[in-house]
């Protein structure tokens, strides 16, 4: 059996739920620009993420409700230049699907085909059946997002772990059902408890990918700025930082403008 990094097919929603049939654990992870998708997709990620956190990571918003569908097309379209084998999923940002069915399959086709992405992806639940329904019907897979939601940040007032109590963590699972039956492929569960996950991803046949949700489900997902260290002001327990880039980019820079007071770059090897 080939290896993650030999195996170089253009990765599918129909591959993703065979990795699930299999057990092949899922890898996923955002990007906003054409170098670090490059760089990503080169390394084997099997989902690259256009998320709405570009809000927070690319823009320094403090939510990822400022986001337009302008500026998440911008972001899927540079992605989209780089990556050859990963799975690209665009996030359709708040106000451009929720309570209307009309708008939201319009925003979904600007974004396949302004971007060339594969899929695109919604929170919540019952809530937003009708607007999913109708994207599907136009022939655009959907991943769906449930737990804590970010773009309902207002509605919650606070970014805690979701579905805790009986009634909510009911709900997410009576939403999970549903998202699969309506013809999601996939679904991102976000900040619940491990247990109830793993119930989740027990329960469904479709693949369910996980951040801050245990390591019970079919697959990881984080913000790619956090994991590489490029924010440090973000440290939920879920995180894991594989890298200090806050701290190798300042220095470097630091020691970039001392050369320069030097005159020590450019050096005589670095002239023409």
């Amino acid at each position: 059996m080939s290896t993650y990094t030999e195996d170089l097919r253009k990765v599918t929603t129909h591959r993703l739920a065979e990795m699930k049939q299999r057990g092949e654990k899922i890898s996923m992870l955002t990007a906003y620009d054409y170098s670090m998708a490059k760089l990503i997709d080169e390394a084997g990620m099997d989902v690259i993420l256009v998320g709405d956190s570009a809000s927070n990571v690319m823009a320094g918003n403090i939510t990822t409700l400022p986001m337009t569908l302008d500026q998440m097309i911008y972001h899927g379209k540079s992605v989209m230049r780089a990556v050859k084998r990963a799975l690209v999923v665009v996030d359709m940002p708040f106000g451009s699907y929720q309570g209307n069915s009309k708008e939201a399959v319009a925003s979904a086709i600007r974004i396949m085909k302004e971007t060339g992405a594969d899929c695109v992806k919604m929170e919540g639940g019952a809530e937003i059946q009708e607007s999913i329904i109708r994207i599907l019907s136009a022939g655009i897979p959907v991943m769906g997002h449930l737990g804590l939601t970010p773009q309902s940040i207002n509605k919650f007032g606070t970014y805690t772990v979701r579905a805790k109590e009986e009634a909510e963590a009911q709900k997410l699972v009576e939403d999970a059902h549903l998202l699969e039956e309506i013809g999601c492929f996939s679904i991102v569960l976000e900040k619940i408890p491990a247990k109830l996950a793993g119930e989740v991803a027990r329960e469904l046949s479709i693949p369910i990918i996980g951040i801050g949700a245990g390591g019970q489900v079919d697959g990881q997902v984080l913000v790619m700025h956090d994991m590489l260290g490029i924010n440090k002001g973000f440290s939920p327990r879920f995180l894991r930082r594989y890298a200090d880039l806050s701290t190798i980019i300042t220095d470097s820079v630091k020691n970039y403008i001392k050369d320069v007071k030097t005159c020590d770059f450019p050096n005589e090897s670095e002239q023409y």
